[in-house]
Order: structure tokens, then sequence, then C-alpha cells
């Protein structure tokens, strides 16, 4: 999936990624876009701290400046009842962007993304786009999630992503046109919401809808549309009984999904828009102190993610997130915990295609202000939006480990933060769990989180082992000093996690600079240990499931289950094993190594394409990744006076499993 809106997709758009103009703006000299002396080259989306931006600059920098000419063919020239949108897909933290000598936006928030509908400013064949991107490093009330505002990283703290760091795209569009879509899943029902908006509504226009399971269709609906926006809800015809209804539902075992074609036409039939999408049915939930998933017990195995790449830091392109995804799901996780980031849409389209549970994380603030309230509740609202769709989401984390509220246990305003960010995040979303404060000092929440990186297997039974156990737990144990639950909030109805916890450092004695929560010699330890810490959580009954940190190393955490270039530390199929636990063999899910169940694989064997799903060895993955960076940074895109790469986006990978 190289579409970067993988939810509403139109078949012709226009990539800008590739080599810009630019300039760095150190000290924020610089304010009207025609004095700025554009002096080097930078490969966009890489921020200029990457390697693979061309420019490897990682000092502290106010601002940075990009400079674009965008050849318009007649293909993507709007006509008299067209729009041309220009989309960024994230610019940290402050964007003001120019188009052919016009301020066109500002926009705030470096984690979210943005459209402009550059139209009105087209006066010939080409487009002007400079974009001037302010992000003071030494700002500690602001969104920045991992990024160091030291020079270099130190600790748990990893190298700033400053400017313009997801892909920069443009489609044509009718007057009237999509605008947004967001779906939604009642199973107790069996049907499927669709709320869509309209820009520039016609009047007496229609909206055509199709639902297809494969090939079957099932609905093909029209809606006359007396408002612009529409909320309809569409019946599926129930099979009733769970083996039937088993092939309909999306899991990680059964990540089944509903293909939508969505058709704006007008009055006379004419059709002024159509875009492709899709859904699931899959519905999330608490009943008492266990999370259901598709109203039945699930137990997630998840692991910490915090999707960083040497060379591109912050940025992969679309095939390393699909191996990221394949090799979550190799290692025997049902689950992820996407941390500190606002991961790619085409990566939560991966966990929606290969079946991944994904608790969606926001990017914390470090310093409490209202600019820190007013910063990160618009963001975080800006990203619900954006993910609200994708069923691979299975509850939101909007506060982390008192980030951004460090005296929870002496300001009302900051409790009050937390419970506001709960409750804000609940009404914007009812059908998802949200988490109050993961890690510790929980004033609210739906679960109960806990990060306990106690090195005792056995100590660790002992304070989650068993519920008649939690009352101690929660009121005495306190990892980082800290106390579980704050202000009223008793948690012990509530579904418990151990949401962070591991942590095992796999590294060379003379690597003095690399770090974990302790540290096995080689690989064949690592592997021993990981296999006694997993077999004691699997003991831990009042556990609905587990977050181990981490997938890979990252920087001077050399904690991974996978180096930093994704090749693992032990023996894939081991380390799987103990993940999975010792009842793995009591069900036949776990004969796929990709986690798939003996249905859907059966199902869906022959229709799928022999590589579609195969994540290779380790070290076809390690090469793969390498040469995509490589010919990323040699490539590049389109010089200034060409269009950059564009072309549809094609049919959506077919879904089955080989």
């Amino acid at each position: 999936m190289d579409h970067p809106r993988p939810q509403l997709r139109r078949p012709q758009w226009l990539n800008l990624d590739g080599p810009w103009q630019a300039m760095l703006d150190d000290r924020a000299d610089h304010h009207d876009p025609a004095d700025v002396p554009f002096d080097r080259t930078i490969i966009v989306p890489f921020p200029p701290e990457a390697a693979a931006s061309g420019l490897h600059d990682t000092g502290f920098r106010r601002r940075v400046w990009y400079r674009r000419v965008v050849g318009l063919d007649d293909d993507l020239l709007p006509g008299s009842d067209e729009r041309l949108l220009l989309h960024f897909g994230a610019v940290n933290h402050r964007a003001r962007v120019w188009i052919n000598g016009h301020f066109a936006v500002e926009h705030k928030g470096g984690h979210s993304p943005f459209t402009i509908d550059v139209t009105r400013y087209l006066s010939s064949h080409s487009l002007e786009i400079i974009v001037q991107a302010e992000d003071d490093p030494h700002d500690m009330h602001k969104v920045r999630g991992k990024m160091d505002w030291e020079l270099e990283p130190h600790s748990i703290w990893y190298p700033r992503t400053t400017g313009i760091w997801r892909t920069v795209w443009m489609e044509k569009v009718g007057h009237a046109h999509i605008s947004r879509l967001r779906w939604t899943a009642d199973v107790f029902t069996w049907q499927i919401r669709l709320d869509a908006d309209i820009a520039h509504l016609p009047k007496n226009s229609t909206l055509n809808v199709v639902l297809r399971l494969g090939e079957r269709v099932l609905v093909a609906d029209r809606c006359l549309l007396t408002e612009d926006v529409l909320s309809r809800l569409f019946q599926l015809p129930d099979p009733g009984i769970d083996d039937a209804r088993a092939h309909w539902m999306w899991s990680p075992e059964s990540p089944q999904l509903i293909d939508a074609e969505i058709t704006l036409h007008a009055e006379d039939g004419l059709v002024l828009d159509h875009v492709v999408s899709y859904t699931a049915l899959r519905t999330v939930s608490v009943d008492g102190d266990r999370f259901l998933l598709n109203s039945r017990p699930y137990y997630l195995r998840m692991v910490l993610d915090q999707g960083y790449w040497r060379d591109s830091l912050m940025v992969a392109s679309a095939e390393q997130l699909r191996h990221d995804v394949l090799l979550i799901k190799r290692l025997g996780f049902n689950g992820v915990r996407k941390h500190q980031k606002s991961e790619d849409p085409r990566w939560l389209y991966w966990c929606d295609v290969l079946g991944l549970c994904v608790w969606a994380e926001m990017p914390s603030a470090y310093g409490f202000s209202s600019a820190t309230v007013h910063g990160v509740m618009e963001e975080w609202k800006e990203l619900v939006e954006r993910d609200i769709s994708h069923p691979c989401i299975v509850a939101w984390v909007p506060t982390n480990e008192s980030w951004g509220v460090p005296e929870l246990m002496h300001d009302r305003r900051q409790v009050d933060f937390v419970r506001a960010m709960y409750h804000m995040t609940r009404a914007l979303d009812g059908t998802r769990p949200v988490v109050g404060n993961d890690g510790w000092e929980m004033p609210c929440g739906d679960f109960v989180n806990i990060h306990d990186y106690h090195i005792d297997p056995e100590e660790l039974y002992a304070r989650y082992g068993k519920r008649e156990n939690l009352p101690y737990t929660f009121e005495h144990v306190r990892p980082a000093r800290r106390r579980l639950v704050i202000d009223g909030f008793n948690g012990l109805d509530k579904p418990l996690f151990l949401s962070e916890f591991g942590g095992i450092a796999c590294m060379d004695q003379a690597d003095t600079k690399g770090w974990g929560y302790s540290v096995a010699r080689d690989g064949n330890e690592l592997l021993a240990r990981y296999r006694e810490l997993m077999a004691a959580i699997h003991r831990c009954r009042a556990l609905s499931g587990f977050c181990y940190t981490q997938l890979t190393d990252t920087f001077h955490e050399k904690n991974g289950l996978l180096t930093e270039d994704r090749v693992p530390k032990a023996p894939i199929e081991a380390l799987a094993a103990a993940t999975r636990g010792p009842d793995a063999h009591l069900h036949d899910w776990y004969v796929d190594p990709l986690g798939h169940s003996l249905l859907w694989r059966e199902k869906h064997a022959s229709s799928q394409p022999a590589d579609l799903l195969d994540p290779g060895t380790h070290e076809d993955v390690r090469i793969a990744l390498g040469q995509q960076l490589v010919d990323t940074a040699a490539a590049g895109g389109a010089p200034d006076d060409q269009p950059g790469t564009s072309g549809p986006p094609g049919p959506r990978v077919p879904l089955p499993v080989k």
C-alpha cells in the first residue's frame, strides 16, 4: 500500500516526495519567503537530522524552509468545476505554507495531517510551494514524543525530527467531492454505520455505497443527500451462528475486511466523485476485569514499538512498514503498542490487513501549562479523527507515565487535564476503551496499565499473578517510585495489563553507551531469560494481557528482540513460542507462523500471491530494508520543473494469507 491515505483513495494522485530546495534557518532570522536563500537540497519526507535526507544535520534549529516547483500537466490542472488539493502528512511543529507567492495556511501540530485547496492560487501550469517549518527544540510544552531536547540523544530520548516528515501529495477532485469518511461497526445488531462529509454539496445529489465481502455484494445502496453530512446504517445479512459469523469478522487470527466503494452522483446521474475504502465487523469492549474482542475475552500479547529507523528516524517506506508488521506477528504477538508516536496510516493499513491489534498513543509534551493543554488536546483530536476508522485500533492512550503532567500527586489541574483527555477521547469515540495514564498515577481509565521492569520473574508473578494480590500491589508497589492509582481510582474491577516490562538488552560489553533494564551476554542468554520471564507472565491469571519492551533496538536502547536493522537476536520461532505461551498448542490458529487461524488459511490460501505475506529470511529482510533507503535517497523524486511520481494506488492488496 503506497497510497498515503488508505481509507479514502482515488485512482490518481501525485507524490511530491523527493528533492526539495531547503534552507536551515537556525536562528529564525527569515520571515519573508522572498528573502530566503535556498542553499541546499533535502530529500522529503526525511527530516534534516536523518541520513536519508541527504543532510544528516543533527544540530539545533528553529526553522527549516522548503521550496518545490511542480509542473501541472493537463491531467492535473483543474477545470472550472474541479479543485486541486495539496496534502501534508505531518510537519513538525508549526507549518506556514505559501502557494505561488500567496500565504495559504498555518497549521500547528507536528504529528497530524492538513490539506490546502490550492485552486485559487493557480495562474499557470506550475505550482510553487514554500513551507516554513518552525520547531523550537527546547520547547518542553509542545507535543514532542521521544525527541530529545539535548544536542545528543541520551537515556530514552532520540534524535529530533524537524520539518516535513510525512509524504506530501496532491490530487484533483471535483468541486463537489467526498471530504471525509468514518466507519463504525455494530456487531450486536450486525450493522455498519457510515458517516460521510461532502464538500460543496449540489442539490438533489446522491451517494451510492457498495460493500463487498470478497466477491459477494453485501450492500448496494443509493442515499439522497439533503445535507452535506450523511449518516447511514447498513444492515448486513446475519448468518447467526458463531462458525458462520467467524468468516465475516475481523480479528488478528482472521483479519477479514469489507471492501467499500462510494460514488457521488449529481441529480442527472453524472459521477462527481468516486473513492475506495474498507471497513470491518469488529467490536472491542470491557466486561468486568476482562478485555473483550468481538464479545469474547481476548488476551493481548503486545510488544512496544517505537517506530524508529537508524538512517531515517521516524520515517519509513511502505515496504518497511509491512515488514515490521510481519515480524511482529512472526514473533508471536497479536498486538502492538505504538509508543509516543502517531504512525503512518500505511502502517495501520497493514495492521488491518494482516491482523494486529493496536494501542494508539499520543506523543507527549513534557511540561505542564495552558500551552500544553491547548496543544495536546487539539492535536490529539486531529489524530483520533484521522485514525478512528481503522479496525486494528482497539484502545486509545492519550497520556503516558505522567509526561506533561509531572505533578499529578500535588496539582489538581493536572489530574483534571488527564481526566479531560480521557473523557474527551471517550466523547470522540465511544466504541473503544481509553487509558487514563499508562504506567502509574492513574486517576481514571478503562484499564489499569502498569509499567514494571523488575528483573525477577517470580517477583512479577507475586505482584500480578492472582487478583487477591492486587490490593497490596496497588497500595504498596511503586515502580519508578510512583503510586499506581490515585485520586480515588480503585481499578480493582478493571482489566489489568502489564503494559511495559522486560527490556532485556543484548549487547557487547564494550558498548559503554548502550543499555537495557537488564543485560544478556548473547542471543542464547537472551532467549533463556525471555523464556523465563514469559513463562511467569503467562502464569499471571490476573492479567488481561501484556506489552513487552521492546520490538527493536532504538539507538542506545539495546533491549529489542530485533536489532535496529530488524534482525532477530535469537531464533524467531523460539522467541515466538515463548511469546505465545505453554497453551498455544491447544489452539489451531498457531499452526500458521503469522498467527492466522486454520480456517482463515484454508479459506484463502489459493487466492494469495506467493510472496505477499512472506517475511523472508533474516538476511532477506535486512537487505531489503537497507536497499529501500538507498534507492529512495538516490532516486529521490522529480526535479523542480517536472511532475513527481504519480499513479493509481491500484486495487487493495488481497487480504488472505498464503
